[in-house]
C-alpha cells in the first residue's frame, strides 16, 4: 500500500457507486481511509460491501453509513467517528434531485417543491457538512473541499432543469468558501467531469443518446470514466495542488470545447 496519505481521511457523501467509490479506491491505494455517507437500497448493499472489503484489503480503515446525509441527526453521528483534525478530504458526491420537465401535466413538470428539494441535496447540504466539520474541527490544516458539479452548470439540458439550477448554487457556495475558508487553510473547488456513465446519469431521460453524442464530440473519442475524475480528486489532494482554490476544474478529455 502507497503510504502517501496515512492517517489522514477522506469523507465522500454519496459514495457507494460512480465518481464517489472511485475515488474511495484512488485515495485508499494511497494511504487514505475512508468514510462513505451513502443512501442504498437493500438489494445495492451486497456489491457495497464487497466493495467496502476490497478498500479495506488496502490495510486502511473505512467507515461506512447507509444514512441520509441531508439529516442533521447522520451529520452528527458520522462527525462523532471521525478523529479531529484528520479529515484532508471532504468530497460531495450527492445525486439526488429531480428530471422533470418545466412544462406539462402537473403531475409530470417540476414544481417549486422539487426544485428546492434538488438544491438542497446536491448544493446546500455541502455547505451543511463543510460548516459541521470546522465547528468540530475535524479538517486537518492543509485540507480540501470538492464537489463534484457536470457541463450542466451552464447548458440547457432537457430534463434538468432542476439538476442545472443546484450546479449553479453548487458552484456560487464553492467560489465564496473559497475565499472565506481560505484562514482555515482550507481549499475550495469543483470537478465538472465529462459524460460518464453512472448510475444517475442513466437515470436521466435520454441518456444513451447524450453518451452517444458525448463520445462523438469528445476529442479522444470516447467517455470520461469514473477513474478519470478519482484520479483528478487525487491530483488536487497532494501537496503540490496547494494553490488551486476556487477553480472548476474541468476533467473531460477536451469533450466541452465542442
Amino acid at each position: 500500500m502507497n503510504s502517501e496519505f496515512k492517517n489522514i481521511w477522506i469523507l465522500i457523501l454519496g459514495g457507494s457507486s460512480g465518481l464517489g467509490l472511485a475515488s474511495a479506491k484512488k485515495m485508499a491505494a494511497h494511504g487514505a481511509n475512508v468514510c462513505i455517507v451513502h443512501r442504498d437500497r437493500k438489494g445495492d448493499l451486497e456489491t457495497f460491501t464487497s466493495e467496502v472489503e476490497g478498500i479495506r484489503s488496502l490495510g486502511v480503515q473505512v467507515l461506512s453509513f447507509n444514512q441520509d446525509a441531508l439529516k442533521q441527526e447522520t451529520i452528527a453521528e458520522v462527525i462523532s467517528e471521525i478523529p479531529k483534525n484528520s479529515i484532508k478530504i471532504l468530497l460531495h458526491s450527492i445525486a439526488k434531485g429531480s428530471l422533470k420537465p418545466l412544462t406539462g401535466t402537473f403531475k409530470e413538470q417540476l414544481t417549486k417543491e422539487d426544485l428546492i428539494i434538488t438544491i438542497n441535496a446536491m448544493a446546500l447540504s455541502w455547505l451543511d457538512w463543510t460548516q459541521a466539520l470546522i465547528k468540530e474541527n475535524k479538517f486537518t490544516e492543509d485540507a480540501r473541499n470538492i464537489a463534484f458539479t457536470s457541463e450542466g452548470n451552464t447548458k440547457a439540458i432537457k430534463h434538468y432543469g432542476a439538476v442545472s439550477v443546484a450546479k449553479a448554487s453548487l458552484e456560487a457556495l464553492m467560489r465564496q468558501m473559497a475565499v472565506e475558508l481560505t484562514p482555515l487553510g482550507i481549499t475550495t473547488n469543483c470537478i465538472q467531469a465529462g459524460v460518464t456513465q453512472t448510475k444517475s446519469f442513466n437515470m436521466i431521460p435520454g441518456s444513451e443518446r447524450l453518451a452517444a453524442h458525448a463520445q462523438k464530440r469528445n476529442p479522444f473519442k470516447r467517455l470520461t470514466t469514473p477513474e478519470d475524475v478519482a484520479n483528478a480528486v487525487y491530483l488536487l489532494a497532494k501537496n503540490e495542488a496547494q494553490w488551486i482554490n476556487g477553480t472548476t476544474l474541468k476533467v473531460d478529455g477536451g469533450e466541452s470545447l465542442r
